[in-house]
């Protein structure tokens, strides 16, 4: 039977989408153009979260395979590269809200109380599956858990609370799943199960270590050159010295609970060599990675920050509809809510390329076609 030819409001749903702004009324009719906006640009915030959390499962997925296929890393860049665009867009349209005043929102916003943003089910699943942990969450203000304020008023499971309850048990997360990937990275040659392996890493944490003290000695030494105080020149070795230290400690897992603290090591020793030897075939698509995933958690800050900001200019620093701090509880969770956090903290650590340690085994990062990353 041949198909019935397709119309664009078929496929798109357009009169079925356009009837899902009346808030609680009858019809949007009843409302100002105010609220329709609002709960416009909120629905469509849930639209790109969705998305979000498509790219997130395929990159993933991806990632929790043992080996990765060296080919599918162009489709995980594109993807991560995606959920960054998507956040950038969804903080683009703050700005709209922002041609509310402050007395055209006062005038329906006592409707939401005690919904709160906060009950976007789809946002704390982004934030689950991506790796937050859950006890570095803020509290929102009164309740004992995030998870409480998900369920109905009554205390009945909710849409939300099934939705992130699920969520909670799909593991592992993306930060599992990419550290697991990094800690099977070849460095200097070695793979884990290699019978020297562990060796192979430390010497290679060590000379990493000794080229960045070296550097960091010669950084300090242009800085003593100009004229300075006797104080101004040890608080500035002081400084170095801190920075030299602070480098050891990462490398080795220092801040790892004991046990862990080797594979940690191994994990932060393979970002490292990527980005420092990344101009090797092998590992040129992982460095790819390590930067979309760091442009995706800046994207995530700068969403949350852009939030702030617009909620600072619509209604100041009063009590959030469901009872948080407002302006301050978004703050925080920009300032402090991070996932790929050694992705990051490498950059610090890294050293100008003439100093790196000597390259080992440099034909094993030659590409061949499915050749795996770990």
């Amino acid at each position: 039977m041949p198909r019935r030819p397709t119309a664009y409001w078929d496929y798109i749903k357009v009169e079925e989408l356009l009837g899902l702004q009346p808030g609680l009324a009858a019809s949007d009719a009843e409302l100002s153009n105010d609220e329709v906006l609002f709960i416009t640009v909120h629905q469509i915030e849930e639209l790109w979260f969705k998305l979000v959390l498509r790219e997130l499962v395929a990159a993933r997925d991806l990632f929790r395979q043992e080996p990765v296929p060296e080919q599918a890393l162009a489709a995980a860049v594109r993807g991560i590269d995606r959920m960054s665009m998507l956040l950038r867009f969804a903080g683009d349209h703050f700005a709209v809200m922002e041609t509310m005043t402050t007395r055209d929102y006062l005038a329906f916003r006592d409707k939401l109380n005690p919904a709160s943003g906060f009950q976007s089910a789809q946002m704390r699943e982004i934030e689950i599956l991506a790796g937050l942990a859950e006890d570095e969450r803020i509290p929102l203000g009164h309740e004992k858990s995030y998870m409480q304020r998900l369920f109905d008023h009554d205390g009945a499971p909710s849409s939300a609370s099934r939705r992130v309850e699920a969520r909670l048990a799909d593991r592992p997360t993306l930060l599992d799943a990419v550290n697991d990937w990094l800690y099977r990275t070849p460095i200097q040659g070695s793979t884990p199960g290699d019978p020297d392996d562990a060796e192979a890493v430390a010497a290679f944490v060590a000379a990493y270590g000794a080229a960045h003290a070296a550097s960091a000695r010669t950084a300090l030494g242009y800085a003593l050159a100009t004229s300075l105080s006797p104080s101004d020149a040890g608080r500035l070795e002081a400084r170095y010295e801190q920075e030299m230290a602070a480098a050891r400690a990462f490398l080795a897992g220092d801040d790892a609970p004991p046990e862990r603290r080797a594979r940690v090591s191994r994990i932060r020793a393979a970002l490292v060599f990527i980005e420092s030897y990344r101009e090797l075939p092998l590992l040129a698509w992982p460095r790819a990675v390590v930067d979309a995933l760091v442009a995706f958690e800046q994207a995530f800050v700068l969403f949350r920050q852009r939030h702030a900001r617009m909620v600072e200019r619509v209604i100041g620093r009063r009590t959030g509809t469901g009872g948080s701090a407002g302006v301050d509880y978004l703050d925080q969770t920009a300032l402090r809510y991070r996932i790929f956090r050694d992705v990051w903290a490498v950059r610090t650590i890294l050293v100008q390329q003439e100093v790196l340690p000597p390259l080992e085994h440099a034909a094993r990062y030659g590409f061949v076609a499915g050749t795996p990353t770990g």
